[in-house]
């Protein structure tokens, strides 16, 4: 199952890529939403390679991730990989400059389940797809806007 989104943002590709390679950000913004993230690489600057371990709740159970860096290409784009218990998702972070100080930010989120119960979550997923793609829609926009407004304290 696959979902995607674009924002425009008003911003140049160069910060808005900085922004999205600001890993150490993304893990305090997952910890304030109680999810427990552990870095598990050495790397000393984001790149492929980064891996993370999560635990979180997710439909009243405990639920552990390990995510990866799997690609990396500045200043276009980031791809994530998560294997879950039963499911895999990808993540695909796609930059376009529109111009010098606009670039269109591509999400695709895809996710793949290797068992039964996890084609079963997939599978009411697709029931709920309008919902789902409507809240994705939302935060990604809203995702879009705080990094406008990071990119502008930053210049």
């Amino acid at each position: 199952m696959k979902f995607k989104s674009k924002e425009d943002l008003d911003a140049p590709i160069e910060k808005v890529f900085e922004l999205l390679a600001d890993f150490e950000r993304h893990e305090r913004s997952a910890l304030r939403r109680g999810i427990e993230v552990s870095r598990v690489d050495s790397l000393k600057a984001p790149g492929v390679g980064a891996r993370w371990d999560a635990q979180f709740r997710f439909r009243g159970k405990p639920r552990k991730a390990e995510i990866e860096v799997v690609k990396f290409e500045h200043p276009a784009e980031i791809s994530v990989v998560a294997h879950m218990h039963g499911m895999d998702a990808q993540v695909e972070f796609l930059l376009v400059a529109l111009s010098k100080t606009r670039t269109r930010l591509s999400v695709a989120t895809t996710l793949t389940p290797q068992t039964l119960s996890a084609r079963l979550l997939v599978q009411s997923f697709k029931l709920a797809r309008g919902n789902i793609t409507k809240r994705f829609d939302s935060r990604m926009a809203s995702w879009a806007r705080d990094i406008e407004a990071r990119a502008t304290k930053i210049a």
